[in-house]
């Protein structure tokens, strides 16, 4: 495993960029830095084993774009997360990894871009507005 530099803030930390294929990954307020290494398909996330951070149905999202180009096995994968939940981070990472296996190999453009993997899931929770009691929901109205 890479060497990790520690940060006392609460912003994510830097991983070494030698060898290696690196993307972000967004989702609703949650951001993944993805390292792809060549090697036997060790899937690490913020320091643990992929199985010991998500349950199996997060981590069979996460790797569908592997398992759509047959790369399982084939290459480390490093990941550092933060914000958002479980599912936002699965998917974070998925475009993370979609975006580093594209910097590795350009002519897999057509293949994840026609599978969806390089669209970037932009929506986020609507903010909440003055006078509301949620982002659209208004106070009961009265007429006496």
């Amino acid at each position: 495993m890479p060497k990790i530099k520690k940060n006392n803030n609460k912003k994510l930390e830097k991983l070494s960029t030698s060898d290696c294929f690196y993307a972000v990954g967004r989702r609703k307020t949650a951001v993944a830095q993805v390292r792809l290494y060549k090697g036997k398909g060790d899937i690490f996330v913020n320091k643990k084993k992929v199985k010991d951070y998500f349950p199996e149905v997060f981590y069979n999202k996460l790797i569908e774009p592997l398992s759509d180009l047959s790369f399982e096995g084939k290459y480390d994968i490093y990941a550092l997360v933060l914000g958002g939940g479980l599912s936002a981070q699965a998917d974070a990472i998925k475009l993370g990894i979609s975006r580093a296996l594209l910097k590795e190999d350009p002519k897999l453009k057509a293949t994840l871009k026609k599978s969806k993997f390089l669209t970037r899931d932009s929506r986020v929770v609507e903010r909440k507005k003055p006078g509301k009691k949620k982002a659209r929901k208004s106070p009961q109205w009265a007429k006496r």
